[in-house]
């Protein structure tokens, strides 16, 4: 079975879940293309949750994915939504998650990991590798930041000998030529996050979008307290040169709260390479492209 048909998708390219800036018109025409939609449930509530899976289901019958933190970030009433729910796809970051309720329910399950003894520590039916490049937080949860800042080409070849399941690639993919890449390299599908914040369904703000291309990013804990990949802002410049931060999340609380505080733009190590197109034409046009990479 291809991972394509395990995900119940006709392409295997998964659109990252991106919390507190994609509408769930995004996970409902990435999946309506054939690639599979995913939901950032990590900051809902509850009832947010089930209301957003619900919007999506009504909105299309595709598969979908709904994501979450794992241990100690994980909410109870929030992960039994999903249980109670069964989206097509679960898929987790910041740990390790008993995949078993999610299998006993017919939930395919991904866990994301930044290096080989992550990736070998998880029990996950996908193993998704997160590279250095990736926009956002870091998943890493064994070791230090640094040990989890692996180059994609670098980190794919090595999980992919590493285990029995497949492997998505993630971080810094933006059209086909680099999708065809990490699919040379041994990975079975990609997901692509800040690709898809460019799209008009994702809901970004301008400003976000202009700071992904006006600015370098930097992987930092000084906005929320865990490492994530963001613009180099002077707003984020002045919180790096600052005391150091709180533990995730209260770090992020304290700076919004902050007068004058921006929003924190995340966004890959290629962000200035985001083309302004409809998701469904995106996930066309990423298709298109990786088939004539791959001639």
């Amino acid at each position: 079975m291809s991972l394509a048909q395990r995900l119940g998708v006709r392409h295997s390219i998964v659109q990252a879940p991106m919390a507190n800036v994609q509408a769930a018109a995004l996970a409902v025409a990435v999946s309506e293309a054939g690639a599979l939609g995913s939901i950032a449930g990590a900051t809902l509530s509850a009832d947010q949750l089930r209301a957003t899976i619900r919007e999506v289901r009504a909105a299309t019958g595709a598969a979908f994915g709904v994501n979450l933190f794992a241990p100690p970030y994980l909410r109870e009433d929030v992960f039994a939504v999903v249980l109670e729910e069964r989206p097509a796809v679960f898929s987790f970051t910041f740990g390790p998650v008993d995949p078993a309720p999610l299998r006993e329910a017919g939930i395919v399950v991904l866990g994301t990991a930044t290096t080989v003894e992550e990736a070998r520590a998880l029990d996950a039916d996908v193993v998704v590798a997160q590279g250095a490049e990736a926009g956002g937080h870091r998943g890493t949860f064994i070791g230090s930041f640094e040990d989890g800042l692996v180059p994609l080409a670098e980190l794919v070849p090595q999980i992919v000998a590493a285990v029995d399941v497949p492997v998505i690639a993630a971080g810094g993919l933006m059209d086909g030529r680099d999708i065809a890449r990490m699919l040379e390299l041994g990975a079975q599908g990609v997901q692509l996050g800040t690709a898809f914040l460019f799209t008009p369904e994702c809901g970004a703000p301008q400003a976000w979008l202009d700071a992904l291309r006006t600015h370098e990013t930097v992987v930092t804990p000084a906005y929320t307290g865990r490492h994530a990949r963001a613009a180099r802002t002077p707003f984020l410049e002045e919180l790096m040169a600052g005391p150091p931060p709180l533990p995730y999340p209260e770090q992020r609380a304290a700076v919004a709260a902050r007068p004058g505080a921006e929003g924190l733009y995340l966004g890959g190590t290629e962000a200035r390479r985001g083309r302004d197109m409809p998701a469904a034409d995106l996930v066309r046009t990423l298709v298109a492209e990786t088939e004539a990479a791959s001639s």
